[in-house]
């Protein structure tokens, strides 16, 4: 099944998602193809109806994840993110890092500290968001966009690790 996700859900394929509207829409088509609905078929359809469940429940977790979907919608236009391969960023962006690594360091058993850090990164990962947002939807330079989306996977890692030493 190479099902596109957004044509799944009858949405059109772009970063802004109303999730109100996408959850609906999983649950509408989750229902359809939920195993009790099978109970009595055969083992054929009960597998193709597990097929299509899977399917709507990957669909669903990357369009609900705003970096999930405008990684999606970049590999759709052709757009690799190389993540794993493509380091390189901008000179301002990996200078940050490293500063918030280091106050990642210093802050290590210091709550307020590390709550502070936290809104730093979050405050500039809600200013990706939008920069994204505007490359892939106005733009339509997914090109640009997966620049930022690596500077994005770099940042959610991190918030990551903030939240481990926060809890």
């Amino acid at each position: 099944m190479n099902q596109d996700y957004f044509e799944l859900f009858g949405l059109p394929a772009q970063f802004a998602v109303n999730s109100t509207e996408l959850e609906q829409l999983w649950r509408a088509k989750s229902a359809q193809v939920h195993p009790d609905r099978f109970a009595t078929a055969s083992d054929a359809e009960k597998r193709v109806a597990m097929q299509w469940a899977s399917l709507i429940n990957e669909a669903y977790q990357v369009l609900k994840s705003p970096l999930k979907r405008a990684i999606y919608l970049c590999e759709r236009q052709g757009v690799d993110i190389a993540a794993e391969s493509n380091s390189a960023m901008a000179p301002e962006f990996l200078f940050k890092q490293m500063t918030w690594r280091e106050e990642l360091e210093a802050a290590a058993d210091d709550q307020a500290a590390l709550k502070q850090l936290m809104q730093q990164v979050e405050t500039e990962e809600q200013a990706l968001n939008q920069t994204v947002a505007d490359l892939i939807d106005q733009q339509k330079n997914c090109s640009e966009a997966a620049e930022k989306l690596r500077q994005w996977l770099f940042i959610d890692k991190f918030r990551s690790e903030i939240k481990a030493q926060l809890d």
